[in-house]
C-alpha cells in the first residue's frame, strides 16, 4: 500500500491508535505504519527495508526529531520512497523496544530514544543509533545522508545487508537463550554484588558512578535489606547520602513533589523532566523504608511529598488508576521550561523578603543550569537553612516561614503555565508497581487513603485488564490481549499485598490464578525462569527469539520479582509447586547474574530473601474481636525488610500454613506466630512483645 491507496484526508495510519506517542504523529508526511502484519507485508511485497522509530510520548529528543527529520517534507519524500517505516511506542510495546535496543546497542554501542533502527524486510536489525540531526553536526552524518546511503547499499548489495542483519540476530540469539554455567546459590554471591555496588557509590554526591546518574531503586532497596541483616554502616550511608542529595536536587521537584527520570550532571542538578510513573513508584517505596530503618522525618517528608505529586497528577481519583507518565516539555524546541525559573520571573512574583531567601535556598542567579537557555534555573536546595538565616538576619523559623511562603507562590504562579502532558494511559506492570507502593504507605504512615485508592486502582486492573485465561493484559483489554512478564508479576505481588492489608482470601486466589498461567505460559519448564512474553508465541522480526528479562533496566528485572512473588506465594500457600520454580529460577540466572552488576540488584535482593526467608507474621483471630487489631497494625508497621503479614481466622485452619495449624488447636484469644522456614517463635498475644519478635526472630 502506497500513499496513493490510503483513504481519503490520511496522510499516515497511526490517527487511530490508542497511543498518545503514535497519535502525535499521525500529522506527519511520513506514511507511518503502527508494528503489526500490514507493516511487514508492505515491506516484503514491495522490498523495501523497515525504518524503526521507537520513542515515547514523554521523550525530549523524541519531540526533537519528530520535529527536525519526520515533519520535514524532503526527509519525509526519501523515506516514503524507500522504507516501509514504522512508529512503535517503547511504553506500549516492551517487548519490541527491549529487543532492536539490544540490537542497536551491539551495532552502536548505545541505546536509548529515540531508537533508529533499519531493518530488512523481514524485521531483522542491520543498522541503527539513536537521534539523528537533520544536517551534519555533533560528529555525526546528517539523517537524510543515512536515509539515502542505507537505501542504495540495500538496493546494490543486498546480501551484505542480510548478511549483516544475520551476524547480529544471531548474537542476540546466542546471548539470551544462553543459560550459563549455574553457580551454588550462597550468600558469597550476595556479598560479592553488594561489595561491588558499594564500590560505585558516590559518598560526596551521593549515586552510583558518574554521570549520567540515574536513581537505582533495587541497588537502593538490596543495601536496605542487607544493613538490616548485617549491620553494615556502609550500607545505610550509602542510601541516605544518595537519597537526601537526589531530594536536594533538581532531579526532585523542590515545588511539585515527584522525581524527574535522571540527572545530566553528577550532583543531581539538571535532569531530563519527564516524570515518570514507573520511576516514582519504587523511589517511594526507597524514602518509605529508609524512613523506617532510619526513623528520619527527612526521608519520611519527601515520601509524602511524592504521595501528593501522584496524587495530584498521575492518577485517576474518579475511576482508580495510575497514569503512565508527564512530559518533559509543553512544545517543540522546549526544554523543562516548566519546571524552571528566571531571576527576574522568580523577583517579579515574591516579595522583598520572599525573593531574598528563594534565591538562596534554590540556588537562583542570573546565569542558570540549563545549557539551551542559560537564563532559566533549575531548582535544587542550593543553601542550608543556618547559612540563611545568618545572611537574611533572621531565627531559622522565620526562614522557614518565608521560604514556605514563597514556595506556595511559585507553585502557584507554576500552575498559571501551560502544563506538560500527561499520558493517561494505564499500563498494569507499572500500576501493580504503585499499588504495591501505595499499601506500603498505608502501612507505614496510617494512610488509609493511599489503602483504598490502592484497592481502588488494583480493582480497575482486574476488571479492564483481565484476559480470559486469567493473565493480565499490558493496557485494557478493549485495546488489545496482550500481556507481557511483568505485568504478570507485578499485578501478583500487588494481590498478594492486597490480601495481606484485607485479609480477603480473593486477592490470594486470584494471585495464585495468574502465576500458575505465568508458569505454564511464560516459563521455561526445562532450564527455570521466564521469558517476557508467552513461551509459545511466536512474533516477526526479533520478536521471534526468545528472551528472559533478569536486568533492573530501569524497572526491576521481571524474572527477579517473579522469583520474589513466587517465594511469597510458597509461604502464603504452602504450595511447593511455587518454592521449587523459584530456586530453579534462581538456578536459571547464577551463572549470569554476576556480569550485570548493580543491574542485577533485584536478582541478589531476591536470592538472599531465599537463603534469608524473611519472617511470616500469622494473626490469628476472629475478625469480630477488636482485642486482634491491634496486633494487626503493629505486624504491618514493624521495620522488618521481606516480611509476610496475613491474618487467619481460627474457624478455618485449612487455610493457614501447615507449620500452624497444630499450634492454633487450642485457640482461646487474639495471638500472633512469627515462623521461617519451619520453626515459629513462641506466640506473641500483646503488641510489644510481637514487634521485638517480627524485628529479631530468624536472624543468621
Amino acid at each position: 500500500m502506497n500513499e496513493a491507496t490510503l483513504p481519503l484526508g490520511r496522510i499516515n495510519r497511526l490517527e487511530f491508535e490508542s497511543s498518545p506517542y503514535l497519535r502525535s504523529a499521525s500529522h506527519q508526511p511520513v506514511q507511518w505504519y503502527p508494528w503489526g502484519e500490514e507493516a511487514f507485508s508492505a515491506a516484503q511485497k514491495e522490498n523495501k527495508l523497515i525504518l524503526l522509530d521507537v520513542g515515547a510520548v514523554w521523550c525530549h529528543w523524541c519531540h526533537v526529531m519528530d520535529t527536525e527529520s519526520y515533519e520535514n517534507e524532503a526527509t519525509a519524500r526519501i523515506i516514503n520512497e524507500n522504507y516501509v517505516p514504522v512508529k512503535v511506542d517503547r511504553d506500549e510495546r516492551p517487548d519490541v523496544d527491549s529487543r532492536y535496543q539490544a540490537a542497536v546497542s551491539a551495532i552502536s554501542g548505545q541505546g536509548g530514544w529515540p531508537l533508529t533502527a533499519f531493518l530488512t524486510p523481514d524485521g531483522q536489525a542491520f543498522f541503527g543509533g539513536t537521534y539523528f540531526p537533520p544536517e551534519d553536526r555533533y560528529g555525526r552524518m546528517s539523517f537524510p545522508k543515512i536515509l539515502e546511503l542505507l537505501a542504495e547499499t540495500y538496493k546494490g548489495e543486498p546480501e551484505k545487508v542480510f548478511q549483516n542483519a544475520q551476524q547480529i540476530k544471531q548474537s542476540l540469539q546466542n546471548r539470551w537463550v544462553e543459560v550459563g554455567q549455574s553457580q551454588a546459590l550462597s550468600d558469597s554471591m550476595v556479598d560479592d554484588a553488594l561489595a561491588a555496588i558499594l564500590d560505585q557509590v558516590d559518598m560526596q554526591d551521593g549515586g552510583f558512578g558518574s554521570t549520567p546518574k540515574f536513581p537505582h531503586c533495587s541497588a537502593i532497596e538490596l543495601l536496605l535489606s542487607s544493613y538490616d541483616r548485617l549491620k553494615d554502616k556502609r550500607m545505610l550511608d550509602a542510601v541516605t547520602v544518595t537519597l537526601r542529595k537526589m531530594a536536594r536536587g533538581g532531579i526532585y521537584d523542590q515545588l511539585g513533589g515527584g522525581f524527574h527520570r535522571y540527572s545530566t550532571d553528577k550532583n543531581w542538578i539538571v535532569p531530563h523532566f519527564e516524570k515518570m510513573l514507573y520511576d516514582n513508584a519504587p523511589l517511594l517505596t526507597n524514602y518509605i523504608h529508609t524512613y523506617q530503618a532510619t526513623d528520619d522525618e527527612f526521608f519520611r517528608d519527601i515520601a509524602l511529598d511524592i504521595l501528593r505529586f501522584t496524587d495530584s497528577v498521575l492518577s485517576d481519583r474518579e475511576h482508580g488508576g495510575f497514569f503512565g507518565s508527564q512530559d518533559a516539555d509543553v512544545a517543540p524546541g522546549d526544554d523543562g521550561s516548566y519546571f524552571t525559573w528566571s531571576l527576574e520571573e522568580t523577583k517579579r512574583i515574591l516579595d522583598d523578603d520572599e525573593f531574598k531567601a528563594a534565591q538562596l535556598r534554590f540556588g537562583i542567579s542570573s546565569m542558570g543550569q540549563m545549557h539551551g537557555d542559560r537564563t532559566q534555573n533549575v531548582l535544587h536546595l542550593g543553601g542550608n537553612l543556618e547559612e540563611i538565616a545568618t545572611s537574611l538576619g533572621k531565627p531559622i523559623s522565620d526562614v522557614l516561614f518565608v521560604i514556605d511562603s514563597a514556595k506556595k507562590k511559585m507553585l502557584e504562579a507554576r500552575l498559571e503555565r501551560k502544563s506538560p502532558f500527561v499520558d493517561k494511559t494505564i499500563y498494569a506492570n507499572w500500576n501493580g508497581m504503585m499499588i504495591s507502593t501505595y499499601f506500603e504507605a498505608f502501612k507505614v504512615f496510617r494512610r488509609e487513603d493511599c489503602r483504598d485508592f490502592a484497592l481502588k486502582t488494583l480493582e480497575r486492573i482486574l476488571d479492564e485488564h483481565s484476559n480470559s485465561d486469567g493473565t493480565i493484559a499490558h493496557r485494557a483489554t478493549s485495546l488489545g490481549p496482550e500481556g507481557f512478564l511483568d505485568d504478570q508479576v507485578e499485578i501478583a505481588n500487588a494481590l498478594l499485598q492486597a490480601f495481606e492489608v484485607t485479609a480477603e482470601l480473593r486477592y490470594l486466589e486470584r494471585a495464585e490464578l495468574i502465576v500458575r498461567q505465568t508458569i505454564d505460559l511464560f516459563g521455561d519448564q526445562e532450564h527455570g525462569g521466564f521469558f517476557d512474553i508467552p513461551a509459545r508465541q511466536v512474533g516477526r522480526g526479533l520478536l521471534s527469539i526468545g528472551t528472559k528479562p533478569v536486568q533492573d533496566s530501569p524497572v526491576a528485572g521481571a524474572n527477579s520479582v517473579a522469583i520474589s512473588v513466587l517465594n511469597r506465594l510458597g509461604i502464603l500457600t504452602s504450595r511447593v509447586l511455587f518454592g521449587t520454580f523459584a530456586e530453579k529460577s534462581l538456578n536459571c540466572f547464577s551463572g549470569m547474574a554476576t556480569n550485570y552488576g548493580i543491574f542485577a540488584s533485584r536478582f541478589f535482593l531476591s536470592l538472599d530473601e531465599f537463603l534469608h526467608p524473611p519472617p511470616h507474621v500469622a494473626i490469628v483471630y476472629d475478625p469480630a474481636d477488636e482485642n486482634g487489631k491491634d496486633l494487626f497494625e503493629a505486624a504491618l508497621w514493624t521495620y522488618r525488610p521481606g516480611k509476610t503479614v496475613a491474618i487467619y481466622q481460627p474457624s478455618a485452619p485449612n487455610a493457614m500454613p501447615e507449620v500452624l495449624r497444630s499450634s492454633v488447636e487450642s485457640y482461646s484469644r487474639p495471638v500472633a506466630y512469627v515462623c521461617s522456614r519451619f520453626s515459629c517463635a513462641p506466640p506473641a498475644y500483646d503488641h510489644s512483645t510481637l514487634i521485638s519478635t517480627v524485628q529479631l526472630f530468624g536472624r543468621t
